[in-house]
């Protein structure tokens, strides 16, 4: 086994972050200032709207909200509907 593919089979094994994006929110300071427990801010989006995978500020895949079941009932998933080249991402 030479270096590269030493390197390589390493690397597969890093654990990385992926950030999901469900929309975003552009209050004016006044409302911010309002908030309080039990507010709602307001998305772009709706809810059957697609959300967005990022790792940093690259865009990875996009997918659609599903809550889980079984053993993890109760917390959320993203099941992917579109993946982007990480090739070309990353």
């Amino acid at each position: 086994m030479d270096d590269s593919e030493l390197g390589s089979g390493i690397l597969k094994q890093v654990p990385i972050e992926i950030t999901i994006s469900v929309g975003r929110a552009r209050p004016l300071v006044r409302d911010l200032l309002k908030f309080r427990r039990d507010s709602v801010l307001p998305l772009d989006r709706r809810v059957d709207d697609p959300v967005e995978l990022y790792i940093g500020d690259k865009l990875i895949a996009r997918g659609e909200l599903q809550e889980l079941e079984g053993d993890q009932a109760g917390y959320l998933g993203v099941r992917l509907t579109e993946i982007i080249d990480l090739r070309d991402a990353l």
